[in-house]
């Protein structure tokens, strides 16, 4: 007869084993925090001026205010084009977007497009208009002044 005893398993098979996990581990966490990053990075979208939104070929922002009588809507292909003026510079930069206008367009104090510069055809292509409109209970600047005495 034979003795069968149970063998222990090696202790150091057993640390190397765990050891090899935890660096697997590792490796995918940080396999992992690099896609995180890397997918927020390309999901920004900052402002930038006209001159650098013309030299970069990403999605960016642009601000600025609308050039008086320079929007032309077409109706069949539902495209607008206009022209906004930079704030500090006076710049001006020819705007594309395709989909419908924006509710009072014409009265907009600021204009944010969001897309990218079309070297092609010369002008900023906007995915999105954002519209900032003049409040109706904004408060009417008056240059008379009263002085009591």
């Amino acid at each position: 007869m034979t003795d069968s005893k149970p063998q222990s398993p090696n202790p150091a098979s057993s640390r190397q084993s765990r050891r090899t996990l935890y660096i697997l581990g590792t490796l995918l966490l940080v396999a992992f925090a690099g896609f995180a990053l890397n997918s927020f990075r390309e999901t920004l979208t900052p402002y930038v001026s006209f001159d650098q939104a013309q030299r970069q070929s990403r999605t960016l922002q642009i601000a600025g205010a609308l050039v008086a009588d320079s929007s032309n809507y077409d109706r069949e292909g539902e495209a607008l084009l206009f022209t906004l003026s930079e704030e500090g510079t006076e710049e001006t930069l020819r705007v594309r977007y395709e989909g419908l206008k924006p509710a009072n367009f014409e009265e907009a104090i600021s204009i944010v497009a969001i897309g990218r510069y079309d070297r092609e055809q010369d002008l900023f292509q906007a995915d999105k208009l954002l519209v900032k409109c003049p409040s109706k209970y904004q408060g009417v600047e008056t240059t008379e002044t009263k002085t009591y005495s």
